[in-house]
């Protein structure tokens, strides 16, 4: 909520825009901005969308959307799933859906190595993403760079006394069998053991909101990819930067846009400014995050490079999967002793 009254405060201040930073308001105008070397510290906020391409689903889309499809799984609502007081309940949906998300199943997207891309031009100052699927690290962008405001697969903790768990110990837990629930190992505990993955519920990560105070005022370019903006606090990022910084969003669909200020305040809207005779600064283009991605390395002279670099990473994927399914060892029929789980 913090996050939302700053973003009406500063919407109130002033309806006089603040100066034209771009020589043009269009894409071809953010490629000029980006070429001109005027933008150094680029923030990317991805969501759901800019992993679709990998065969991982989206939430929302009709029909294929994550949410559409959680009726197998017979819940009070698709979103108890991902709350916090159903899965201490009812953990074994949760954990039936995270075998067919799991990570390292999925290559990373054209769009993910664009994120890549635009750190090793040293153009990035950080890549915020509301994924959880890790694909932003299979593809190369260091961790420093990242930060996952809804969490991630990669480490795991217990709900109830907060050991904390590695992802190679959760996922043998998660893949023992198909209703198998990871529980504490820790003496007098058994509590549930939960990838790091926010729930509803739950608190943000406090790296998000640390790198929200500091890095947000220094960005010069906002790329906003694959997410439809209905999610608070992060949604809210979009009116932190500063009122001249200039705003690209690539997807398939516009979120209600023109700063209503109520809207703003309880999180159903953007101000974002695409269509009035004052936009001085947003830019909407309406396609697919990889074809966005490719469009823009395209003007930027780094189409090659990137399709490149799709190409050699994904070979270099596949080649390493098959290499450990050629080697993988027969495992033992021997098991060390469990502890029972209660679910």
């Amino acid at each position: 909520m913090e996050h939302i009254l700053k973003s009406f405060q500063d919407f109130a201040v002033s309806d006089e825009a603040p100066p034209q930073v771009l020589e043009e308001v269009s894409f071809e105008g953010i490629v000029k901005y980006i070429k001109s070397g005027k933008c150094k510290n680029i923030i990317t906020m991805t969501g759901a969308g800019i992993s679709t391409s990998a065969g991982i689903p989206d939430f929302r889309s009709p029909g294929t959307g994550l949410y559409d499809n959680l009726q197998k799984y017979d819940l009070p609502s698709p979103q108890a799933i991902f709350e916090i007081g159903y899965f201490k309940e009812n953990p074994v949906p949760f954990f039936t859906l995270a075998r067919e998300l799991w990570p390292g199943s999925f290559k990373p997207t054209p769009c993910h190595y664009f994120l890549r891309l635009l750190h090793e031009k040293d153009l990035l100052l950080r890549a915020f993403t509301q994924n959880i699927d890790t694909l932003e690290r299979v593809a190369g962008v260091p961790e420093e760079k990242l930060v996952e405001a809804h969490g991630t697969f990669a480490t795991s903790h217990c709900v109830d006394c907060r050991q904390k768990y590695s992802q190679e110990w959760i996922k043998e837990k998660i893949f023992a069998g198909k209703d198998s629930v990871p529980t504490c190992e820790k003496e007098d505990c058994n509590g549930l053991v939960k990838p790091d993955i926010v729930f509803f519920g739950e608190s943000l990560p406090s790296l998000f909101i640390e790198r929200v105070g500091k890095d947000l005022p220094k960005c010069d370019l906002l790329i906003v990819m694959g997410t439809s903006l209905k999610v608070q606090p992060f949604a809210s990022l979009v009116s932190r930067v500063d009122p001249s910084c200039p705003r690209l969003l690539i997807n398939l669909e516009s979120p209600p846009c023109g700063g209503d200020p109520f809207m703003l305040l309880f999180g159903l809207g953007t101000d974002f400014d695409f269509e009035s005779e004052r936009k001085y600064r947003d830019v909407f283009k309406q396609t697919t995050c990889d074809e966005g991605c490719f469009e823009l390395a395209d003007q930027l002279g780094w189409g090659e490079e990137l399709r490149t670099l799709v190409k050699s990473e994904h070979e270099r994927i596949d080649k390493k999967k098959t290499n450990v399914t050629e080697e993988a060892p027969t495992k033992s029929s021997s098991k060390s002793p469990q502890k029972k789980s209660k679910f």
